[in-house]
């Protein structure tokens, strides 16, 4: 086993493996993870309708300046070494909003944020939404010609809202009359791996994440977690089809 404090490089070459440490341990003292034996017995039904024995909570992060500091700081690392063309950065309404603030005052990037489409919850949405929406803005924040823009959010499972906030963002891009702007990648801190990145390039966006849970993040958790705990969520990240109701 390599030692935490070890300064080694992970797969994202530019993020060393104390950072993504010390983020994934403020993340879980904090309560963002949540787990089924530690706080919710009966676990919780995602969004894709799978139960899960644990849930990701980053919308507290920026309750947590010092962990919000830190994920800003890799993810910063990461754009500059995975997509140093973007000039732009684009938070996804509600939960990207303040980390795309936080990376902008750390990488120097300006940042706009998608404002929340009441019901769209599929790219297929935005459409039959824009007719409801009337003439209000898809996004607030400046964009100019020319710009490459990246999508920053908390954490990834499926694909389906960072689709839909592309769309917005080509939606407001033709709307303002802008020429040769780009939205192709996304960053996000944690990727649940539960086929994101597949879906990401099936859609032609390159989805650059900090933390890898089920590779990573799960196990830089294993010297703080109950024993337990931890063979639950491994064994469920392993077959997760195992633990559904039938």
């Amino acid at each position: 086993m390599i030692p935490i404090g070890t300064d080694i490089m992970t797969a994202d070459a530019a993020i060393p493996r104390s950072l993504k440490h010390e983020i994934m341990t403020g993340i879980y003292d904090n309560g963002m993870l949540l787990t089924s034996k530690r706080d919710k017995p009966e676990g919780w039904t995602l969004v894709s309708g799978l139960w899960s024995p644990f849930y990701i909570q980053l919308r507290l992060i920026s309750s947590f300046p010092r962990v919000l500091r830190k994920a800003a700081e890799a993810m910063a690392l990461l754009i500059e070494e995975k997509a140093p063309q973007v000039n732009r950065l684009v938070g996804i309404a509600f939960a990207g909003i303040p980390i795309a603030t936080a990376l902008s005052l750390q990488s120097g990037l300006p940042a706009c944020h998608t404002r929340k489409l009441t019901g769209v919850r599929r790219e297929t949405d935005v459409e039959n939404a824009l007719s409801k929406y009337g003439q209000h803005s898809l996004l607030e924040g400046q964009l100019k010609d020319g710009d490459r823009i990246c999508l920053v959010d908390d954490l990834v499972t499926g694909m389906d809202s960072k689709l839909v906030a592309r769309s917005q963002v080509l939606k407001e891009v033709e709307g303002r009359g802008l020429e040769d702007v780009r939205c192709d990648d996304i960053v996000v801190l944690i990727d649940r791996q539960q086929g994101a990145k597949k879906r990401a390039r099936q859609a032609g966006l390159q989805l650059h994440s900090v933390i890898d849970f089920v590779d990573e993040g799960l196990p830089l958790l294993e010297d703080i977690m109950d024993m337990d705990e931890y063979t639950l969520l491994m064994r469920y990240l392993e077959r997760p089809e195992r633990f559904q109701k039938s």
